[in-house]
């Protein structure tokens, strides 16, 4: 409890003087909301409580507090009681109908996706939050569900509209039968103020879970990287990791993050021996099985050789071995699941099957076999591998040599599970105790899409180090990592835990004891941010895992085909990939940086991902494989020195798409904006052509809507007040617009008609709108950007207008090569760039001022250009 003399007391003490006003109320079985009634047919075990009469005392910073309590009368928590205590309950919250909807829901364990609706039944299982529009009142309402005790929360489809609430804590031994605060309702008239105050108000009264406002991100955010899952996937080793590295720097885009990801580990099987590496894995599902077997490197980084690299002369290596490799475990996964499919067809004889695929892994073994290095290795001379750690072997020779060769290296990740490895830690073979617990599907998972990864997860189950020594599982992998010139981890599979937890009080109980774990280790070896969350996107990870961790993924993984065999897939899959990112930074944007994830620049759509990550706000990776790279197109996103011209915040749906469906409703174009220093932006992109099917349970191709969309856009689209670094902007009297992809200027007002669009499928526009100003009683001026970018309007870091006696000017400083672009409306002077006096175009037809910017390294790619009139 706070002390008397508490700031917090003190503010309660004012608040209890007045009688308090809620613009919510239970009554008579409805959930009202300003008068308008919300949900009818409120079961009478169903409770309602204001925020403040919930949330009394927090360890919560005072302006949190005091900026939830200024809000409390918009908000409060539902609660219900049931007659029997059980882990698992289920209770109507009341019904709607005829009223539009936005969902968050998991559409499998890790991953969560957008849905909209008109109806409680509409929603999908795993509801996350619902967001309901009110234009009575012209608001909106949000319903979360929370962590109440030791019980987690989900919103679930009822019949004839009813939404269900389901508490469940994850162990049978884990009972209740009653709850004050299981959901959280909030309205506002603004939908991402909404998103604000309400998790503000769940920060202040949970206190398990950190804003991101109160935390600081990693320095990646606003730089170029590249992650070797694609170009390697569990074949990765230390030499096709340096030809990656080398190939994108020699490209003019050199990496300034490395994510080592899945493939790096010592893991092995149950049935090997239990200090032997796992051999010859290639696909990813090969390794969902496997468990770590010791917390460093894998032998093929063990055995690296310190300075191999680095000579004049140094190994040889076939950029086409990856491929090769990939290929050949392809043949094998096919023939497999030929066998698999004549197994369901009744086949019994499957002898031809099975001889197929020997031969097919004899000659992937050979592969492997005839491509392996020995001059990376260290080796005795009897050719006996070295087992000692220096600096001139394994992972730390490996990350010196890295950063030697590639000065502007900043950072180098490894990837890991959150349990260690897919399948965990095997019992015995670290000083761990770990166990290997059988795996249990909630409930709510029955509504979510088939995954190979759960199917292989279940298979094996997982080997759980106990949550007691949680904090020293992560401590003893990341502070030994730290040693070696790792930087940070990508933490992936994280919503394993609720499979696993019926023995350790719940998966509310198990969560706390590893997440803050894994904080404290976060906060020790990697100063603090050096973490990127992955697999995590379902509530008990944002309310009880984001105390330290501060980025994390927003959408599912960067498919470059159908896995189910869609040929039209690696079109429509990606975007579904954008819609998951945009809707879900509307929520997790509050709690942690959101990350877009890495895609392939020589993809068929790289160009429409890549639109998107310019004005995303978060890092811009890549996945490339060896010499399959898009340098036209990565220098559009990259600067030479590996920096990215980003946006001031994150990404958001706009307001008129919030309620409509972008992948298959064959009307709505996707349109997200964000801010620059100097103006706004919007980008809008055309991902009809897949979505989730709730009969099927799975993400599928519409092709009737995989057409061109009509759209348009207005400079109101943007949110100016949601960034106060931007609310003044908002208002301009007047903008100039230009667009990206058609490289067209004119000029626009609040109050002008909206600018039409029509976009090809997998295609896209981005609009930036930059606020001109008045120089004098003649001259006006709107600085654009770069426009060889595809955020143009990053490039510009600072604009200042000056006068002087006969003269206004106009400096511009400008980070990047390229054509710089300017409205003005009438010819300048003279123009000085980085003091120097040059030539200059302008255009009076449109007012289309350009000059050539050179990237001048000396000056970190930074010019100055000074227009006088």
């Amino acid at each position: 409890m706070a002390p008397p003399n508490d700031p917090i007391n003190s503010i309660l003490n004012v608040m209890k003087t007045h009688k308090e006003d809620n613009f919510f109320e239970l009554s008579n079985g409805e959930l009202i909301v300003k008068n308008i009634p919300l949900l009818f047919e409120v079961p009478s075990n169903v409770s309602f409580s204001s925020f403040s009469s919930i949330c009394q005392t927090t360890t919560a910073p005072l302006p949190l507090f005091r900026r939830a309590h200024s809000t409390s009368s918009n908000g409060g928590f539902l609660g219900f009681k049931k007659d029997d205590p059980s882990h698992h309950l289920m209770n109507s919250l009341g019904k709607f109908n005829d009223r539009n909807f936005l969902s968050i829901f998991r559409f499998k364990t890790w991953w969560s996706t957008q849905w909209v609706g008109n109806s409680g039944s509409d929603l999908q299982m795993e509801t996350q939050w619902v967001l309901l529009d009110v234009p009575e009142i012209k608001s909106y309402v949000i319903i979360i569900p929370i962590i109440e005790g030791k019980f987690r929360s989900a919103l679930h489809p009822g019949t004839n509209g009813h939404v269900l609430i389901c508490a469940e804590s994850g162990s049978s031994q884990v009972k209740a039968s009653s709850f004050g605060a299981i959901a959280y309702v909030h309205v506002s008239d603004n939908p991402y103020i909404l998103m604000k105050e309400a998790y503000t108000s769940l920060r202040v009264y949970l206190n398990t879970f950190k804003l991101l406002e109160e935390k600081s991100v990693p320095s990646l955010v606003d730089k170029f990287g590249w992650c070797t899952w694609d170009a390697f996937y569990l074949t990765v080793e230390p030499a096709g990791v340096w030809h990656g590295v080398k190939e994108l720097s020699q490209g003019g885009v050199s990496p300034r993050f490395l994510i080592i990801d899945d493939g790096w580990q010592s893991i092995n099987f149950d049935h090997q021996e239990p200090h032997e590496d796992a051999k010859n894995l290639v696909l990813g599902g090969t390794q969902m099985t496997a468990r770590l077997h010791r917390l460093d490197e894998g032998e093929k980084f063990r055995k690296y050789k310190g300075g191999a690299l680095l000579g004049p002369n140094p190994p040889l290596f076939d950029l086409n071995k990856p491929k090769m490799l990939i290929s050949k475990a392809i043949e094998i996964e096919h023939a497999e699941k030929a066998r698999d499919k004549a197994v369901q067809s009744g086949v019994t004889d499957l002898s031809l099957f099975e001889v197929k695929i020997e031969k097919l892994k004899k000659e992937l073994d050979e592969m492997f076999c005839g491509n392996q290095d020995n001059s990376l290795q260290t080796m005795c001379k009897d050719g006996e591998e070295l087992e000692y750690y220096s600096e001139d072997s394994g992972m730390k020779a490996f990350t010196m040599d890295l950063r030697t060769h590639f000065k502007g290296l900043d950072d180098i990740y490894v990837w890991h599970a959150l349990c260690g490895a897919w399948g965990g830690v095997r019992p015995g073979t670290t000083h761990l105790n770990s166990k290997i617990i059988a795996c249990e599907l909630s409930q709510g998972l029955d509504g979510t899409m088939d995954d190979l990864a759960v199917i292989k997860i279940v298979e094996g189950g997982i080997g759980l180090v106990h949550p007691d020594q949680a904090d020293d599982f992560y401590d003893s992998m990341h502070s030994y990592l730290s040693e070696v010139g790792i930087t940070g981890v990508k933490v992936d599979v994280i919503h394993t835990l609720e499979y696993v937890s019926e023995e350790y009080g719940g998966r509310v109980e198990l969560g706390k004891k590893y997440y803050d774990g894994l904080s404290k280790s976060l906060a020790k070896n990697f100063n603090g941010t050096g973490l990127i969350s992955s697999m995590q996107q379902c509530n008990d990870f944002f309310f009880l895992g984001t105390k330290q961790i501060s980025i994390g993924r927003v959408g599912d993984d960067f498919w470059f085909q159908d896995p189910n065999g869609d040929p039209n897939g690696v079109y429509w899959l990606q975007g579904v990939h954008m819609i998951h990112c945009a809707y879900n930074s509307m929520w997790m944007g509050q709690i942690i940086q959101p990350d877009w994830d890495m895609f392939q620049s020589d993809h068929v759509c790289a160009k429409f991902h890549a639109g998107s990550r310019a004005i995303c706000g978060g890092p811009v990776y890549v996945s490339d494989s060896l010499g399959g790279h898009d340098f036209d197109l990565l220098t559009k996103l990259v600067y030479p020195d590996g920096t990215i011209p980003k946006c001031q915040y994150f990404a958001h749906p706009t307001r008129d798409c919030i309620f409509k469906n972008p992948l298959f409703d064959g009307k709505t174009i996707l349109k997200i904006w964000n801010f620059n220093k100097y103006g706004g932006v919007i980008g809008a992109f055309n991902c009809q052509g897949a979505g989730w099917d709730p009969k099927e349970k799975r993400i599928k191709g519409y092709s009737n809507c995989y057409k061109p969309m009509k759209g348009s856009v207005h400079v109101n689209d943007i949110e100016w007040d949601q960034l106060i670094a931007a609310s003044e902007m908002g208002n301009a009297e007047e903008y100039v617009v230009y667009l990206n992809q058609a490289e067209e200027l004119f000029l626009t007002k609040s109050t002008s008609d909206t600018i039409p669009i029509t976009l090809e499928p997998s295609t896209f526009e981005i609009f930036s709108f930059v606020p001109i100003k008045q120089l004098n009683h003649i001259a006006k001026f709107g600085p654009i950007g770069l426009t060889n970018m595809f955020n143009s309007g990053g490039a510009i870091q600072g604009v200042q207008y000056g006068d002087g006696a006969n003269y206004v000017s106009a400096k511009v400083e400008v980070k990047g090569g390229g054509n710089f672009l300017a409205y003005t409306n009438v010819l300048p002077n003279k123009c000085y760039l980085n003091g120097t006096e040059v030539e200059f175009e302008w255009s009076s037809q449109d007012g289309k001022l350009i000059i050539n910017l050179p990237w001048i390294e000396e000056n970190n790619g930074i010019s100055n250009v000074n227009f006088i009139f």
